[in-house]
């Protein structure tokens, strides 16, 4: 894939922080960047009529509705399972939304540019703005919330946010310092929680996150890897996984202690995991999709006919991935040609 000289300096191996702003068409913000990407704008994302051809980065389901965010501040929301889309009543911000939560059908939150956090309500018709700081671009990465008051979201350099009252407040934890480091600056780019609400955060430098309290303190699992983690989830057995550049999928059993590498047939880098029960899928991009049916500890891989850059899925409530990508809703590769 080509970033078209979006990827600078302190970008440089830093995965998705980098793949993310290429993906929005943003300016980077890293040191000797001529300039920031243009500010947010105050006012509704536009209603276009090509939407669904939108770069969309994140997807999660609300109740039986799928909500999928991405560039310019553009949500599609889907209530027959992923066959067809619509965009959002109203969004109040013109900004790339990397992430998505929610608490139930109702209750959600985005993440992305500019520190932006939104809330709704209504599973996603209408959206308010909780957070942003267009002083400066300190992009959020990913958002999770566990119940409607309770949240956590990361970012650029470190960066992590908690909330306990909903978003109305939010306080930056202060994050320690990863051994042989000289400071806390980590890209944090996914996160994901188990069955029993710890939360792990996707990194670089082959690191993976974890936190016992809901993102107040963090513990640092470094898996041997040296390229940067871009997603990850725990599966139904328990076993940790975390994936990114170049085809890289690592496994833990014992909570991350140890690691062990899995063959994933590709060299193209993993965007996104979900699971539905014991089913896991992961995406990529140059079209690859990753498939198992034995909470991760092997993978089938298969690449769709038109190579799309596949950015996200969601499985619907019948159980099937619902893929978003650079180019917007993914039709079926059948439908697609």
């Amino acid at each position: 894939m080509t970033l078209n000289g979006l990827i600078l300096s302190s970008f440089t191996g830093r995965g998705v922080a980098a793949i993310l702003v290429a993906l929005a068409g943003a300016s980077s913000q890293a040191a000797g960047a001529e300039g920031l990407p243009p500010a947010p704008v105050a006012a509704p994302a536009v209603h276009a009529v090509n939407a669904t051809q939108a770069t969309m980065l994140a997807a999660t389901r609300a109740g039986a509705r799928i909500v999928a965010v991405g560039d310019h501040g553009i949500v599609l929301l889907s209530d027959d399972g992923g066959k067809s889309h619509r965009q959002s009543k109203s969004v109040p911000l013109d900004a790339t939304l990397t992430s998505v939560t929610f608490a139930d059908g109702k209750q959600g939150w985005a993440a992305g540019h500019w520190g932006a956090i939104l809330h709704t309500e209504d599973g996603g018709e209408t959206w308010s703005q909780q957070r942003g700081d267009i002083k400066q671009d300190r992009p959020l990465f990913a958002i999770h919330f566990f119940d409607a008051t309770h949240g956590v979201a990361v970012g650029l350099w470190s960066l992590v946010l908690v909330t306990e009252d909903g978003g109305k407040a939010w306080q930056t934890v202060e994050m320690p310092i990863p051994e042989g480091a000289k400071k806390a600056d980590l890209n944090l780019l996914g996160l994901f929680v188990d069955d029993k609400g710890r939360l792990f955060a996707a990194a670089e430098r082959g690191m993976v996150l974890r936190s016992d309290d809901r993102g107040s303190h963090w513990a640092y699992l470094p898996t041997g890897y040296k390229g940067s983690f871009w997603t990850g989830l725990v599966a139904a057995d328990g076993a940790i996984l975390a994936a990114g550049l170049r085809g890289s999928l690592y496994r833990s059993t014992d909570y991350g202690r140890t690691w062990s590498r899995i063959d994933t047939q590709s060299k193209s880098s993993i965007t996104d995991l979900a699971r539905a029960g014991s089913q896991i899928v992961g995406v990529g991009l140059d079209g690859l999709i990753l498939r198992s049916a034995d909470n991760g500890a092997s993978f089938k891989a298969e690449v769709r006919d038109d190579h799309a850059s596949l950015t996200a899925l969601a499985f619907n409530a019948a159980g099937q991935p619902v893929l978003y990508s650079r180019q917007g809703v993914v039709l079926p590769d059948d439908k697609a040609k």
